[in-house]
């Protein structure tokens, strides 16, 4: 069984290995990886790794006027590396599939369910717990404070990425979701949440946030880490996003996901550090993987002395955990736009 994840990265080559590691041991087979305009070594790395047969690595120049990650999903839309595979996942380099049950695979998990025509992988959002410093060391062990199992709000911290079979029932891929569906394939598609729930129709054309108020997250989720270090985000906000060609990495951005009500570690019990020590034993791995933590450092006191960058940098320290709203509070926020198109 093939299973394609689809990355596209910029200026993270000081993730990459532990990304990769990670998902090869959860029993992704393949992976296509595209870079987009690199100054920290990123694609020298997917290029010694494509050599090492770890992957597929294809560059992805601008303008992207929709954004670099549309950009590279109409490739990979063409790709042999996706058009032979029989399930794919479109994944950020912030987000860690977590699988619950079995031996921690996605083999296991579509075991679990074996109707599925798609899983929706719902984020569990990951908060920053107060680090300053960028260090490297492994985001799954350095980040363990999440957002609640029940969240009432903001739906954004509901998003979900689509474990998606690929039997042609989609013409294209999407960021969160297939796109493109066919008309004759709807009738066969059998989606699930990351609890088992069957999910009905209104999943299989146009949703992309789970349920708002209950736990998705009994058989999978998607550890997702959008902050990082409070020195990292300054970083991200430098690097622009992937899916949009504005901005939009600010303050804001921050405390709808700074979350750290419950530990989770789950995530440790997958035997990824094998995989991520022979990586980095690599002779030409280990030394890029060092320069893009060097070049972080560097970027880091560059940004620094453009006041907009500090200004930022200042509020983040100012800023405290995201305190989690009850159903109460929430259903304030979201009751009055109920039934407005």
């Amino acid at each position: 069984m093939k299973i394609t994840a689809v990355l596209c990265v910029r200026n993270e080559g000081a993730f990459l290995l532990e990304w990769l590691a990670h998902h090869r041991a959860c029993g992704i087979t393949d992976f296509l990886v595209f870079s987009n305009d690199c100054d920290d070594g990123t694609d020298a790395m997917l290029d010694r790794l494509e050599e090492l047969g770890w992957l597929t690595h294809l560059r992805n120049p601008g303008p992207h006027g929709e954004g670099p990650q549309w950009a590279a999903l109409k490739q990979a839309d063409r790709h042999p590396r996706v058009n032979g595979a029989d399930w794919v996942l479109p994944l950020d380099i912030d987000e860690f599939v977590n699988v619950h049950v079995g031996d921690r695979t996605i083999p296991a998990l579509l075991a679990a369910l074996p109707e599925a025509t798609a899983i929706t992988l719902t984020w569990r959002v990951f908060g920053n717990a107060g680090v300053v410093e960028y260090r490297d060391a492994p985001v799954t062990e350095t980040f363990t404070r999440a957002a609640p199992r029940v969240l009432h709000w903001p739906w954004r911290a509901l998003l979900f990425k689509t474990l998606v079979r690929n039997d042609g029932s989609y013409g294209k891929l999407g960021v969160h979701r297939p796109r493109a569906p066919d008309a004759a394939g709807m009738a066969r598609q059998r989606w699930y949440d990351g609890a088992g729930r069957r999910l009905p129709a209104a999943f299989h054309r146009g949703r992309i946030f789970s349920d708002l108020g209950r736990d998705p997250y009994g058989l999978v989720q998607l550890n997702h880490y959008p902050l990082g270090a409070a020195e990292s985000f300054v970083l991200k906000r430098d690097r622009g996003r992937a899916v949009h060609a504005d901005g939009g990495l600010d303050a804001g951005y921050w405390i709808e996901r700074s979350f750290a009500a419950e530990e989770d570690r789950s995530i440790l019990g997958l035997p990824s550090g094998t995989l991520r020590a022979a990586l980095h034993a690599d002779p030409v791995l280990g030394p890029l993987h060092r320069a893009a933590v060097a070049w972080r450092k560097t970027r880091f006191a560059e940004l620094m002395r453009e006041d907009a960058c500090r200004s930022l940098f200042g509020q983040l320290l100012m800023a405290g955990p995201t305190r989690v709203l009850a159903s109460v509070e929430a259903e304030a926020v979201w009751k009055p736009y109920i039934g407005r198109k």
